[in-house]
C-alpha cells in the first residue's frame, strides 16, 4: 500500500500548488473588482487598467495552470493487471490456463477433461507478471 501511495504520489499535483493557484484565482478576481470599483469612485483609469490588467493576467495564468492540471491527471491510466487461473486434470496433469473468471477459487472442479474425462480442478490463481518484473526474474549473464 506504501508502495501504490509513494508511485501514485509522484504523479499527482500537490494539495499545496492547487491551494496556491485557486488563491491566485480568487486575488485576480479581487483585483478585478477593485479594479472597477476604483473607475467608478475615482474615475481614474490608470488605477483601474493597472488592476484589470495584473487581475485578468493572473486569471489567465491560473486557468492554464488549471487546465494543465487536470489534462495531467487526465492522462494518468491505471492499469488492471491481467488475473490467470491455471486449471490441472488431476489423472493426466494436463495444465491449462485461462482468465480469471468471477467464481474461481483454487481446488474448485471446473469440467471434465478432454483426454481422460476426470474432473479438472483449479491448482493456482495468480497475477500475470509484468514485463518489468520478467525481466527481474531473470537470472543475471555471468
Amino acid at each position: 500500500m506504501t508502495n501504490q501511495a509513494n508511485s501514485t504520489g509522484a504523479n499527482k499535483i500537490s494539495t499545496l500548488v492547487m491551494a496556491a493557484i485557486y488563491i491566485t484565482l480568487i486575488l485576480s478576481i479581487v483585483a478585478i473588482g477593485v479594479g472597477i470599483a476604483a473607475f467608478y469612485e475615482t474615475g481614474t483609469y490608470e488605477v483601474t487598467l493597472y488592476l484589470l490588467a495584473i487581475g485578468f493576467i493572473a486569471m489567465a495564468l491560473s486557468g492554464y495552470y488549471l487546465l494543465q492540471s487536470r489534462k495531467h491527471t487526465a492522462n494518468l491510466k491505471i492499469e488492471a493487471p491481467k488475473i490467470l487461473t491455471t486449471i490441472e486434470c488431476v489423472k493426466c496433469s494436463i495444465k491449462t490456463t485461462r482468465d480469471f473468471q468471477r467464481g474461481d477459487y483454487v481446488y474448485k472442479e471446473i469440467e471434465k477433461c478432454s483426454k481422460c474425462e476426470d474432473m479438472q480442478v483449479i491448482t493456482a490463481i495468480y497475477r500475470e507478471p509484468t514485463a518489468k518484473e520478467k525481466e527481474k526474474e531473470k537470472p543475471a549473464a555471468v
